[in-house]
């Protein structure tokens, strides 16, 4: 082959990341009449080819660029394979056929996911989950028919309503990441069409599970029954929303006793979080951080260790038993809690969002806005009418 030709824009990984995004390829000329192009988009570059023949120009696409994932010679291209590339669609006169595997599409998507997202690992969990039955398959084969096959197979039957809906929910999730994959691999050129997989339906009605917490009186109880190291972790949750992995990490730097505000540096999104605090939380965290240092760990086990992950789930279940609260409250029904009292007073919603770190106000509105005190049951309380005399109860409500 000729000598390569030189392009200090697009040869490397550091050049292109500078480049700025725009709607014409970055071309370098490779022969006369034929040129090499790097589009760059919001998830990474894509290279591309352009012949001028019969006074017009033929463009085709290569192949994804090496910008996130190490180049493969097939379908993730460094600049010298997508010259090669674009010499070979040259001479054969139509674009390389991409034939790329579930696999190879999915390990594609999950190098681009762990350069835009810190929550990657759950999804490396669910492409490997969806991989082990379709991995060798090759993407362009798949159908609709074999893809909807897959989705309806990942749920065992059940009796148990409950245990179904959370076998379908499941499944809805991997197909979610499925999708997202092959999508990925579709804009960046590694399948020719998406449709197969789009034309696929979720299970309806089951992603939206019953949101266990606690009354006001269970955390009390709750709390008093907690062992000290154990109690401040709940007092903690209950005061922020936060999730113990959250609290378990955060240091004395992250209170802000001028301001009355937790921050959660590292949060599940990969955002950082302020969460404002009551009279009680500043009064608390002024009592929890007394005596340590700034970049001291605010909360640790009687031992003086740090909690661990899964260090809580036995004491919360010892400390629900002895508070008399049944089925055990695991750690993050605290969460629940906190947000579910917030609502039941009228809080809006969007604030709760905000408060626990929520992206946008659907997920807040799903789980707690039956919770809200709002004028429709307000005006059915207020105006029916009762159909027998009211009787003096001797039954007292439990808190």
């Amino acid at each position: 082959m000729a000598r390569r030709p030189r392009d200090a824009r697009i040869e490397s990984r550091d050049a292109r990341s500078r480049l700025a995004r725009s709607d014409e390829p970055y071309w370098r000329q490779i022969t006369p009449g034929l040129a090499v192009g790097y589009s760059k988009g919001a998830r990474g570059g894509v290279w591309r080819a352009r012949a001028f023949q019969g006074g017009a120009y033929r463009k085709g696409r290569l192949g994804i660029a090496d910008d996130h994932a190490d180049a493969d010679g097939r379908a993730v291209l460094s600049y010298g394979q997508a010259v090669e590339a674009a010499l070979a669609w040259a001479k054969h006169d139509s674009p390389l056929p991409s034939d790329a595997t579930v696999k190879e599409i999915a390990d594609a998507y999950l190098e681009w996911h762990k350069a835009h997202s810190r929550a990657w690992k759950a999804t490396e969990y669910k492409l490997n989950t969806i991989t082990t039955e379709l991995g060798t398959r090759k993407a362009s084969a798949l159908t609709t028919a074999s893809v909807q096959k897959w989705h309806l197979e990942l749920v065992e039957p059940s009796d148990d309503a409950e245990i179904l809906r959370k076998r379908k929910a499941t499944a809805n999730r991997l197909l979610t990441v499925l999708r997202a994959a092959l999508n990925y691999g579709w804009r960046n050129g590694m399948v020719a069409s998406a449709e197969a997989w789009r034309r696929v339906r979720p299970f309806k009605d089951v992603d939206a599970p019953r949101v266990r917490f606690l009354s006001a009186a269970e955390c009390k109880r709750l709390i008093n029954a907690s062992p000290a190291d154990l109690r401040q972790l709940v007092r903690a949750a209950l005061l922020t929303g936060c999730r113990y992995g959250e609290l378990t990490r955060l240091r004395v730097a992250d209170y802000n006793a001028d301001a009355g505000t937790v921050t959660i540096a590292q949060t599940k999104a990969g955002k950082t979080r302020h969460v404002p605090l009551t009279d009680e939380g500043r009064e608390f965290f002024d009592g929890v951080v007394l005596g340590l240092e700034h970049g001291d760990l605010v909360f640790r086990r009687a031992d003086g260790s740090e909690w661990k992950a899964s260090d809580q789930v036995r004491p919360m279940i010892e400390a629900s038993t002895a508070a008399k609260i049944t089925p055990a409250a695991s750690f993050h029904v605290l969460r629940h809690s906190y947000a579910s009292l917030l609502a039941s007073k009228g809080v809006a919603l969007q604030v709760v969002a905000i408060a626990l770190g929520h992206s946008d106000v659907r997920m807040t509105t799903r789980h707690y806005s039956h919770l809200r005190p709002d004028h429709v049951a307000k005006a059915i309380r207020a105006n029916l009418p009762r159909f027998e005399k009211k009787k003096r109860s001797k039954v007292a409500r439990l808190g």
